[in-house]
């Protein structure tokens, strides 16, 4: 099968019925769109203990994480979230629903959080885990958090325990 490439010479400008500068072939007119990142992931639980990621990889290699990660091109999110627990912790988990969604405009993302619970104990690092493990509410490692999301779902997770009527969170207000 033969490749065809297509050279293009992007220049920035803000194409008609736009309000923005864009990326913009130069000679199709083709807009390359620059759109957040979506990452998706779960506070995953077993009889009250939670299921945590000692990160491999930058960035915040050695500080704790859920199972999250970049959905794929043609993944549902509950998928793109089961896939990365099983990538991260070698964990089987059942979806039971959205329990949170962040904006982080600074690094353009939005992170759809789930609550699940794990099928089976049996979990191990993955490739982008040094370790993982399940913890009680009073021994999370908070000073080792990797990321602020991390804490607000964690926190929010608890909140919702026991409860299915809840709407989703999004980013605290507080600042916590």
């Amino acid at each position: 099968m033969t490749e065809l490439r297509v050279a293009r010479k992007f220049v920035e400008e803000v194409p008609e019925g736009d309000d923005r500068l864009r990326s913009v072939c130069a000679r199709c007119g083709f807009v390359d769109y620059e759109n957040p990142k979506i990452v998706v992931g779960s506070v995953a639980s077993l009889e009250g203990r939670i299921l945590l990621c000692r990160r491999a990889i930058e960035p915040r290699r050695g500080f704790w994480t859920l199972p999250a990660g970049y959905l794929e091109v043609n993944e549902s999110v509950e998928d793109g979230a089961r896939r990365e627990a099983w990538e991260e912790a070698r964990a089987r988990l059942a979806i039971e629903r959205v329990l949170a969604i962040y904006s982080v405009p600074r690094i353009s993302q939005v992170q759809i959080m789930f609550r699940a619970t794990l099928e089976d104990p049996a979990i191990g690092p993955g490739p982008e885990s040094i370790e993982v493990d399940m913890f009680d509410w009073a021994d999370i490692p908070w000073p080792e958090i990797a990321f602020p999301t991390v804490g607000w779902a964690l926190r929010q997770w608890r909140e919702s325990c026991g409860r299915d009527d809840f709407p989703p969170f999004s980013n605290p207000t507080d600042g916590v």
